[in-house]
């Protein structure tokens, strides 16, 4: 593992992990806020193993961690490098042992990734890589399939539901009391990564079943909600305006990229 994580006896010591789950635990109960978990004992107790989850909210990564509760398992996510850049995330993301990647050069995040793994860890990541506007799954990365072939670990599927009403993109916060989440988990796949492409798509076909199961059983079901998918009779915008949107925002950020190079200045 990365050298400035702190080990006691071979194992990573982690000394914000516990008071962070606290913190979190009261928040979510000054908010009410209902998370309902199917599922969970398919999370292996001990060893090696990816998580796969679908990505809808930025409040993703803290309410996975619901889901592996039961097993007693903390979860390093893979994330973005711009969250380990920031003065105010940094530290956060360093002290949990989250994985930082660099979307130009990601074979060093996957090398950590599988030593993680071997070193027992769970690894969490979002195959979808950014947030779904339509709150369907989009296309998937091989990542998740490749990190559990080169580890020779089982591959978890899992789905969230209603954390898209908190806080997603285009839309404002909404942290009102009395929502509801729902966490759906997936018995586990074993890619061998002889065919990642197919491996996969056999991952995202699970997830979609998931998260059919996840809309449908969810306890409120409003017609014509803005976090409801078009599919499903809701006014998201559907997967495909998703993606122009995805576009938009890609090329808005390759300007502010060019404005701000020194090559300009």
């Amino acid at each position: 593992m990365r050298d400035t994580a702190r080990h006691y006896g071979g194992r990573v010591l982690d000394l914000t992990y516990r008071p962070l789950t606290v913190a979190v635990a009261v928040a979510f109960r000054l908010l009410r806020l209902r998370v309902d978990v199917t599922g969970s004992e398919h999370v292996p107790t001990t060893g090696g193993a990816v998580l796969a989850l679908n990505h809808v909210s930025y409040v993703d990564f803290v309410l996975a961690g619901i889901a592996t509760q039961q097993s007693r398992r903390k979860v390093r996510f893979l994330a973005k490098r711009e969250l380990f850049s920031s003065r105010l995330t940094g530290p956060l993301m360093r002290s949990l042992h989250h994985i930082e990647v660099d979307r130009t050069a990601g074979s060093g995040s996957f090398d950590e990734a599988v030593r993680y793994l071997a070193a027992d860890e769970l690894v969490g990541l979002f195959p979808e890589a950014t947030i779904s506007r339509s709150f369907e799954l989009k296309q998937f990365k091989t990542g998740a399939v490749r990190l559990a072939a080169a580890a020779r670990v089982p591959l978890v599927p899992a789905v969230l539901w209603g954390t898209q009403r908190m806080v997603t993109k285009d839309r404002p916060r909404d942290l009102s009391r009395g929502q509801t989440v729902t966490i759906h988990v997936g018995a586990p796949l074993h890619p061998a990564g002889a065919d990642v492409v197919a491996e996969t798509a056999e991952l995202r076909e699970h997830m979609g079943t998931l998260l059919d199961r996840a809309i449908r059983t969810y306890p409120e079901q409003t017609a014509g909600a803005w976090w409801l998918p078009a599919s499903y009779g809701g006014t998201a915008p559907s997967p495909e305006e998703a993606q122009r949107l995805d576009a938009a925002e890609q090329r808005r950020r390759a300007e502010a990229a060019e404005r701000r190079s020194p090559s300009r200045r």
